[in-house]
């Protein structure tokens, strides 16, 4: 019966030991660094290079930001065919700095295409960089536009592809030979006419300029380019037509500063030790487990 016991007690007190110990150290949720499926978008801070961690939280995706920071957006045409986001940050446009909409300009992305937009769009040529500020500074604020301060947007668009016009159908053998008899009975009364006419028209062109000939041939497109020292942020122009005037996705990131977002509980923190010491007498002062020795002998 002792043993049986005895037994019993030694299971029950692992059991407790392994329930008090941790078997492991704190591992918060996993965050990503980019999301989106027709694109994928992520932050960049542009001092380090990195992808800044995007933390999901009751439904939306965070990213914190630091104060004085500059960050771009950094996009990837996940498809193969070209693709148009319509950016905004602070519930401004990017490109235009209109308060946003989803039917407004954009950048348009070609199959596969990786590209970073840096900052507010003033020319061809040139950006103003994205930099974290506090809500009162930022752009939104300054142009009377606080309501949106702190989400990023990008709402994706596919393009209208033209099918092409069927080939035509070649006609059949006893077509061409009617049609052939009717344009020799058409050549044979129009010949002296045409005849006639020849010295006219070779007068004419003659006095025709070659280049004016050539122009109207093969007219060239009228292309812009621009190009600046203090950024290196270009773009052109293109035509593109949406598929559908709703988005086909849209992609929202929310930011604040990471002191709000451990707050929040939205970045997750180690918790605090379950046994801490006590700065005076310890019940526990040993660390490793063991029984109860005997006691020293006596002198």
């Amino acid at each position: 019966m002792k043993r049986r016991l005895f037994s019993t007690v030694l299971a029950l007190t692992a059991l407790a030991a392994a329930a008090e110990s941790p078997a492991r150290p704190f591992a918060p949720p996993s965050s990503s660094s980019r999301i989106g499926s027709i694109m994928q978008i992520a932050i960049v801070d542009r001092t380090t290079g990195a992808e800044l961690p995007i933390y999901r939280h009751r439904g939306e995706y965070w990213v914190a930001g630091r104060p004085g920071a500059r960050y771009a957006i950094r996009a990837r045409n996940a498809m193969g065919e070209r693709i148009m986001a319509v950016m905004s940050v602070d519930g401004v446009n990017v490109v235009s700095g209109e308060t946003a909409g989803i039917g407004q300009t954009g950048y348009v992305f070609g199959a596969r295409e990786n590209s970073d937009i840096t900052g507010w769009r003033k020319s061809d040529s040139q950006i103003a960089a994205f930099e974290f500020a506090s809500a009162g500074n930022s752009y939104a604020s300054r142009t009377g536009r606080p309501d949106d301060v702190g989400v990023i947007g990008v709402a994706l668009f596919r393009e209208n592809v033209p099918v092409p016009p069927p080939p035509p159908i070649a006609p059949s053998r006893d077509e061409y030979s009617s049609r052939d008899r009717e344009l020799r009975s058409e050549s044979s009364a129009l010949g002296d006419a045409k005849a006639k006419s020849a010295p006219a028209e070779a007068a004419s062109s003659a006095d025709a300029p070659a280049g004016a000939m050539a122009r109207r041939q093969a007219p060239a497109p009228s292309l812009g380019t621009a190009h600046g020292r203090r950024e290196t942020s270009y773009v052109g122009k293109t035509n593109f037509e949406r598929a559908q005037s709703t988005p086909d996705e849209v992609v929202r990131i929310r930011y604040d500063s990471r002191d709000n977002l451990i707050a929040a509980g939205v970045i997750p923190v180690p918790p605090t030790p379950r046994w801490p010491r006590p700065s005076g007498p310890s019940p526990f002062p040993g660390s490793d487990p063991g029984y109860v020795p005997d006691p020293p002998s006596r002198y």
